[in-house]
């Protein structure tokens, strides 16, 4: 959430940054309430403290035994005057609320403008593409061949978009879970962290998916909570509403979770597979940092995504995302796409984001500095990775001509040390 004052005094950077971010936000409906809020409070306050002054003239002239009536009744007024303004001033700040929850984030000024994903901005890359002397094969011919998922049964149970993993297909996933987290904690220094994957309506407003996205979330009514759509939700309001200690940053968590979405804006994008499920595993980086340091840190947490690739031996790329291809709560973003050769076309694999003291003030996340003084941290969040796509590479660079599997050497461990899947 930004600070009104913020957007007071930078009206035109916010509108700037809606529009960049091809997002819908009423700035000059949140301006007006904001002024309309400040006339009242000053009204408010006014009245209040005539309220004060006159009480205690009352009280003095009582104790003179002289007639209150008169001023009694005025009082009356005065008190009806007051609740009346403290009403309006209570619905005038729900309604500017509920309207400040719609701003997007502002993006760093080092984020290129642009409407798409065809503005995103090529970073680097690492390792070549794979080349093989034969057709490669896709991942859906790969796990028919080797029988490790079972679309069919998974639509049964549950509609489209599902997927079953089956034997060695269930244990590669389960694998690739246990590797990320012992690299992350062991390599990378995160601390595990693992917590409900069922969330109330707070949290999903702490970290921005409320309430702008309500209709990509799984809801249960009954108790108005919602399934996760990643470990980023839970693992981030961990802090909701305290005041941290400046000697405890950065905090390190790396979690695992299922995450649920219902993708209600995928039609026409590529839903074959694995590419894109209404349920997944994946492998989450968050921290809290103080404010000067966050960027310093998400250029880290991107190297933490890529070094897991690198240890996979998977030729990757980083791009920047443009503005219009941010999330709605991200300052910038780096996605990590990993190349598939089955499909010829990369993968994003890892999306790595700093959120500034966006979700900070949603959640009312907060330190205490050197000085005493009360500060939003900065919270930053990455996946690394979403198996799904980490297990398309997986697949599709380490096949065979026959369609079998080579597992990559850090994971053989997984499997007795075995060379093929």
């Amino acid at each position: 959430m930004l600070d009104i004052k913020f957007i007071r005094e930078n009206t035109k950077l916010v509108k700037t940054a809606v529009i960049n971010k091809n997002a819908k936000a009423d700035i000059d409906k949140i301006l007006q309430l904001d002024a309309d809020k400040r006339m009242k409070q000053f009204e408010f306050d006014n009245l209040r403290a005539e309220q004060n002054r006159v009480s205690k003239e009352i009280s003095a002239l009582k104790k003179e035994k002289k007639d209150t009536g008169e001023i009694i009744r005025k009082m009356g007024k005065m008190s009806a005057d007051i609740k009346k303004l403290s009403a309006e001033l209570s619905d005038l700040s729900a309604e500017t609320e509920n309207l400040l929850l719609a701003v997007s984030n502002i993006p760093h000024e080092t984020v290129p403008v642009g409407k798409d994903e065809e503005s995103n901005l090529f970073i680097r890359e690492w390792g070549e593409k794979k080349q093989f002397d034969f057709e490669a094969k896709d991942h859906i011919e790969l796990a028919e061949i080797n029988g490790l998922l079972d679309f069919k049964r998974a639509t049964k149970l549950s509609g489209s978009m599902f997927a079953g993993y089956t034997g060695k297909g269930a244990q590669l996933e389960r694998a690739l879970i246990n590797f990320m987290l012992s690299f992350q904690t062991q390599v990378n220094g995160y601390e595990e962290i693992s917590l409900p994957f069922i969330v109330n309506r707070a949290a999903m407003t702490g970290t921005g998916q409320l309430p702008k996205m309500e209709n990509d979330m799984y809801r249960i009514d009954e108790d108005d909570l919602f399934l996760i759509p990643t470990a980023e939700v839970p693992v981030t309001n961990y802090y909701a509403g305290e005041i941290l200690s400046k000697d405890v940053l950065p905090q390190k968590f790396a979690a695992y979770s299922p995450c649920f979405r219902r993708e209600a804006g995928s039609y026409g994008k590529d839903t074959r597979g694995l590419q894109r499920l209404h349920q997944f595993n994946k492998v989450e980086m968050i921290q809290f940092v103080k404010p000067e340091d966050s960027y310093a840190v998400l250029e880290e947490m991107v190297k933490n995504a890529e070094s897991i690739l690198q240890a996979l031996n998977l030729h990757y790329r980083v791009v920047c995302l443009a503005t219009g291809d941010l999330s709605f709560a991200s300052a910038k973003t780096y996605d990590i796409e990993v190349w598939a050769p089955g499909a010829q076309k990369y993968l994003e694999v890892s999306s790595i984001s700093n959120f500034v003291d966006f979700q900070s003030r949603r959640a009312s996340i907060r330190y205490r500095d050197e000085n005493g003084k009360v500060k939003f941290v900065h919270t930053l969040n990455g996946s690394g990775l979403a198996t799904p796509r980490t297990y398309i590479s997986i697949l599709e660079n380490y096949q065979t001509p026959d369609g079998k599997i080579n597992l990559p050497t850090k994971l053989r461990p997984y499997f007795n040390d075995k060379k093929e899947l």
